[in-house]
């Protein structure tokens, strides 16, 4: 193909429905003067799972991104928000692209799986570790130059404003930045956004909370610049989201119903308890709303389905023909996987005594919880020394002393906001708007993103 394909911005607005656009003016003039449908999402409807879907045209029974994490057997190990892309299977809209028209330019802008995708221009979260235990805030950039370019710019990458108890708008605001500045500088043909403000408020305090919708006001505010360039330089935009956050009150503590029906194993150090997933006879990786569900023996299948049958805020346990159904269907996938009732959420504890509690439970510690915790988005608000606790961590930071942040609460029920299943209406989930008239309409499925994305750039 000779002709140039038609430069595009793809923004990932994590959280964005229907309901929120009314409180984000720049993104709903968009939607008016250009087109919007109801996107179809994935289950289970999270961002690893999601973002896979859309770049790939497949679903996770293909893909194999069967969560934000999961149970490596290989490994004996529960391993969430790896980063490598060589774990998303199949053909991504780039090697589409370049098919197409070689020499096609990606930049890819903190979506997930980033690191070592064949794209042109890479920026993901990525602190320092260093070898006395410290983490720092930090990015990961190819190529290597854009890192000292984009930190002597926008400062370093806000870590601690990303995720945690911290995460606030300072986040999206610097990754729009950095947006702007690769495309003012390099002018891909394809630019990938990820902005996560709406995660975070709309988890702490629910979506019809007026805080979230304040988020939603402040996100649309960092956005206005990004899309008055787009325009400016002529480039078609499509803003997605992944999926809709509902209110839930009740948390489900899976691994301790597990645990009561004596098929979770701990071991024990120093008076505290560790998941042991290489020993028990079944355990469950909690991720939102749906929580894979590990077997050891086919003999154990019966008991594990008599332990959960019954546990208040699970809605559906699928089999292998429910995972079929659903395109879950993958060697990654629990031998059962459960389902969230629509105001429910599944925790990771696995201990039945908070005394036992392992001490990174009360930390920002994503790679080490054998599940997901929307409670780091919490300070603990029954521990009165939390917030001097958290500014003498700080201090010894700047004094570039080791520190630990142990703020998080043990307890799972100041969360409003969750996803993960499949939405219950239009209203409550996921769209796609995009700046061109008439370019969607009605419905569009995750797995026909990649495909409207092509034909969006003139390549189909």
């Amino acid at each position: 193909m000779s002709t140039r394909p038609l430069p595009l911005l793809v923004l990932d607005v994590v959280g964005l429905t229907p309901r929120l656009l009314d409180h984000m003016p720049h993104l709903k003039a968009l939607a008016a003067s250009g087109s919007q449908a109801t996107l179809t999402t994935v289950l289970p409807a999270v961002t690893c799972t999601a973002q896979s879907t859309f770049l790939t045209g497949t679903l996770p029974d293909e893909h194999g991104i069967v969560g934000n994490g999961w149970y490596f057997r290989e490994l004996g190990d529960v391993l969430l928000w790896r980063q490598h892309n060589g774990l998303v299977a199949g053909d991504k809209l780039w090697d589409t692209a370049r098919r197409a028209h070689p020499g096609y330019t990606v930049a890819n802008i903190c979506w997930w799986y980033a690191m070592g995708a064949d794209t042109d221009i890479t920026v993901t979260p990525r602190p320092i570790y260093y070898a006395d235990g410290r983490k720092e805030p930090d990015c990961y950039t190819r190529p290597a130059a854009l890192h000292d370019e984009l930190t002597a710019r926008l400062g370093t990458f806000p870590l601690f404003h990303f995720w945690g108890p911290g995460a606030d708008i300072v986040s999206s605001r610097w990754i729009a930045d950095a947006t702007r500045h690769v495309l003012r500088t390099r002018r891909p043909d394809l630019t990938l956004c990820y902005l996560p403000h709406l995660d975070y408020d709309l988890q702490r305090y629910g979506p019809d909370d007026p805080r979230s919708h304040r988020a939603a006001a402040e996100l649309d505010a960092v956005i206005g610049p990004l899309l008055a360039d787009a325009r400016a330089e002529g480039r078609t935009v499509v803003a997605l989201s992944e999926y809709g956050i509902t209110r839930v009150s009740r948390p489900v503590d899976i691994n301790r119903a597990l645990r009561r029906a004596g098929l979770l194993e701990v071991h024990t150090q120093d008076g505290m308890e560790y998941l042991d997933p290489m020993t028990s006879r079944a355990f469950a990786v909690a991720d939102h709303q749906l929580a894979h569900v590990y077997v050891r023996r086919t003999e154990d299948l019966p008991a594990t389905r008599e332990a959960l049958k019954d546990l208040p805020g699970i809605d559906e346990i699928l089999d292998d023909d429910g995972k079929k159904a659903n395109g879950l269907d993958h060697p990654r996938s629990g031998d059962l996987v459960a389902l969230a009732a629509p105001d429910a959420w599944f925790t990771y504890y696995y201990w039945l005594d908070d005394a036992r509690a392992p001490d990174f439970a009360q930390l920002v510690e994503i790679h080490r919880k054998p599940g997901y915790d929307p409670a780091e988005l919490f300070v603990d608000p029954e521990d009165p020394y939390a917030r001097l606790k958290a500014a003498k961590a700080v201090a010894r930071k700047k004094l570039g002393m080791r520190y630990r942040l142990a703020v998080v609460p043990l307890d799972p029920s100041p969360v409003r906001g969750s996803h993960g299943r499949l939405p219950t209406s239009d209203e409550e989930g996921p769209l796609v708007l995009v700046s061109t008239p008439r370019a969607v309409s009605g419905r569009v499925a995750a797995t026909e993103v990649k495909s409207l994305l092509l034909r969006l750039a003139g390549l189909s």
